[in-house]
């Protein structure tokens, strides 16, 4: 055997090299998945037209399976995958670049016919580029995920989702991912000629890409910093009950409230656990903007004048995405974080505002919280981030551009207190495990 060919011994499962390239193949048609090494979920070789691998446990939040070689560093990681269920701020996804079980890229479907390019940095997710396609349960779907130096870019069925440049990982292996969802997988190569592998099963299976994408995504560019045009109006007097997805065609929904700091006002949105809305301009006033009662995305919502806060994330675990959009005349916070797990803010554009993001420093209930910022726009913020150290908060930033910002904090760090006192403010850090950035990472105009 070839030297490609040799980094097949001793793999159960694992095919025969079909080209000099391609230096992993599984197809799972030996009903094993001995050449894999599993993290969590429950995973079994199941009949789905061929052999097929599955995860079946849905109530999960984190099923891996990993293989390959800790080394590869350029590469084309394809499969089919088959989301079976998913379940609210669930997905089911490729992975490269896996340097741990917690850091890897990952291309996943997820719901609300949303994909995404992420880069996850012991759990963070940093989201490359997002593209809205469907995303139906009982479909196979091939994805393919190339990682080429620091460029990261991902398809569907062949039409591109995007790039990015991320530097989370350089080399080490591939992987299959699903959290609160089921899903199967199939016809896994490897190419590491950076482009995406042609088919090498004979299982009949969907078009194949056979180069790797390369559109940008739009998330990748810088943030717009010009407010849309409205398409029409829609008049609100209560709040506004979302499950699923609610897209608000670009159309200004107002009013509400009375356009000031009180935390009594009721939300103009209200989004249950998984819920996503997109596509909206909310005038002024607008009470006390999206509450997100557990994990949500809030994607290419424009706020024009941001009474109490634009968006309260009340969530108790998981992830919530904050993709596009931006706020004006934030007196205090953009967005408030009262619940525990992560938010992930990207392509965002904040003007005249306090924070764009405060973790939550005098809650009813005290909570470890996380959020990552990436391709912001910042005009005359105070501050970026403000997050509590004493209760485990991190903040995690990159591409932050900020105007007239010269005397903006960037990761104020506060002790976070009982319900009823005022935090106080310890400074500013950075690179210190709980404000995670460098100074490369701002960029002032």
């Amino acid at each position: 055997m070839g030297g490609a060919a040799a980094l097949a011994i001793g793999m159960v499962g694992i095919t025969q090299m079909a080209l000099a390239a391609t230096v992993f193949t599984a197809n799972f048609e030996d009903g094993t998945t001995n050449a894999w090494s599993k993290s969590g979920g429950t995973w079994t070789v199941v009949t789905d037209g061929s052999k097929a691998v599955q995860q079946s446990k849905g109530t999960t939040d984190n099923a891996r399976l990993f293989a390959g070689d800790t080394g590869w560093t350029t590469y084309t990681v394809q499969a089919r995958v088959k989301p079976l269920s998913l379940g609210s701020g669930g997905f089911a996804g490729l992975l490269a670049r896996a340097k741990s079980s917690t850091s890897f890229y990952r291309l996943a479907l997820m719901p609300g016919n949303l994909v995404q390019l992420q880069a996850v940095n012991s759990g963070a997710v940093t989201v490359l580029a997002s593209k809205s396609q469907t995303v139906a349960t009982g479909t196979w779907y091939t994805l393919a995920l190339t990682v080429n130096g620091t460029s990261i870019s991902g398809s569907v069925n062949g039409a591109s989702i995007g790039s990015g440049s991320s530097s989370v990982s350089s080399t080490g292996r591939i992987g299959l991912q699903t959290a609160f969802s089921t899903a199967n997988f199939d016809d896994v190569t490897v190419d590491s000629s950076a482009t995406t592998p042609p088919p090498t099963s004979p299982t009949p299976t969907p078009t194949r890409t056979t180069a790797p994408p390369t559109s940008p995504p739009p998330t990748g560019n810088p943030p717009s910093t010009t407010w849309p045009t409205k398409t029409g109006d829609a008049s609100v007097s209560g709040t506004v009950s979302v499950t699923g997805t609610f897209d608000g065609g670009l159309k200004r929904y107002c009013c509400m409230g009375d356009g000031s700091q009180s935390e009594s006002q009721d939300p103009m949105f209200d989004l249950a656990d998984g819920a996503t809305i997109k596509n909206v301009i909310i005038g002024s006033p607008a009470g006390d903007g999206v509450h997100c009662e557990g994990r949500c995305t809030i994607q290419n919502v424009w706020w024009e004048d941001v009474g109490e806060d634009a968006a309260t994330f009340l969530a108790t675990n998981g992830d919530s995405y904050v993709i596009g959009g931006g706020a004006m005349n934030a007196d205090d916070k953009v967005f408030q974080h009262n619940g525990s797990g992560t938010v992930h803010i990207s392509g965002f554009y904040a003007k005249s505002i306090g924070k764009l993001y405060r973790g939550c420093g005098n809650c009813t209930k005290s909570y470890e919280r996380h959020v990552t910022v990436d391709n912001v726009i910042l005009d005359s913020a105070k501050y970026v981030v403000g997050i509590n150290t004493n209760w485990g908060d991190t903040a995690t930033l990159t591409r932050i551009t900020l105007i007239n910002g010269s005397n903006t904090h960037i990761c104020a760090e506060y002790t976070g207190v009982a319900k009823g006192s005022e935090p106080p403010y310890n400074g500013d850090g950075m690179g210190d495990g709980h404000c995670n950035f460098s100074t490369s990472d701002i960029t002032y105009k």
